[in-house]
């Protein structure tokens, strides 16, 4: 993977501008679908984005320096390279990373349906701060953001850090990435479930995955499977230890969500309809 980091460092400096068309709007549907959105981005395109990152302090690799000038060859070894890194780096975590966004999607859902839009701005993490008409970020420069009629796409990421970040070219759809809650200190990859796994039976943890559905609380939780309080919770660690729901604080409550594994267990257990 060293090597893979080592040519994409220019690409991607720790600090500043990186080109907007490494983030296509294809990548929500996976990521094969985001490399061929990569290898078709038009050669103006590619020129315009790759020239702000050149200065004469750091000049860009030879095989940037072409794929600026439209090389589909250099192109096609950066869509490799970003494969082979998200192979190593990322795949082995999907799990874990799906589980938080999920978690930070449905917390937000759930704002969005008790108060409508303010609710929802108004539930974002404490880099951002909505004053009505306008949504004040902790950002790296001093930019303005004008919609002029058009939405604004949220998306919450598991690797984007301390502030958020929007394209680049403002003349493109309009997307504020933000950061998810970090509970842990570093990205792991999630440990064998099996252990705890020996833990989940009975009807009731059964009734209680069933019983999460896009999301709730601990509280509703208890009513929705008909037990205590303290159950519930008590029932909640043990599915969570076991990865099979993950919990996010929101105030004063926990709002339970399930995590891939979860809802795949889940999908197992219901009978097949024929």
């Amino acid at each position: 993977m060293n090597g893979e980091t080592r040519l994409l460092a220019p690409l991607v400096p720790t600090r500043g501008y990186f080109p907007d068309f490494l983030t296509p709007a294809e990548g929500l549907l996976g990521m094969d679908e985001a490399l061929a959105a990569l290898r078709d981005t038009p050669d103006v395109r590619l020129h315009d984005e790759l020239a702000r990152l050149s200065t004469a302090a750091r000049p860009l690799p030879a095989w940037i320096r072409d794929m600026a000038q439209g090389s589909t060859r250099s192109l096609g070894r950066l869509a490799g390279t970003l494969r082979s890194y998200y192979e190593a780096a990322v795949a082995p975590c999907w799990p874990r990373v799906q589980s938080r966004i999920e978690a930070d999607r449905a917390a937000r859902g759930r704002a969005l349906l008790d108060g409508g839009a303010d609710r929802l701005l108004a539930s974002l993490p404490p880099m951002l701060r909505w004053r009505a008409p306008v949504l004040e970020c902790d950002y790296p420069v001093d930019r303005d953001l004008h919609l002029g009629g058009r939405g604004l796409l949220l998306l919450p990421s598991y690797f984007c850090r301390r502030t958020p970040v929007t394209f680049h070219n403002p003349d493109l759809t309009p997307v504020l990435v933000y950061p998810v809650e970090h509970q842990l200190p570093r990205l792991t990859p999630p440990s064998p479930p099996e252990r705890s796994l020996g833990r989940l039976v009975g009807q009731t943890r059964s009734e209680i995955l069933q019983g999460i559905g896009v999301g709730c609380t601990t509280s509703e939780l208890a009513r929705r499977v008909d037990i205590s309080l303290a159950s519930a919770s008590q029932h909640a660690t043990v599915l969570r230890d076991a990865g099979l729901l993950h919990t996010l604080r929101q105030g004063n409550a926990v709002l339970h969500t399930l995590t891939p594994l979860g809802a795949a267990l889940l999908r197992g257990a219901r009978p097949v309809e024929v």
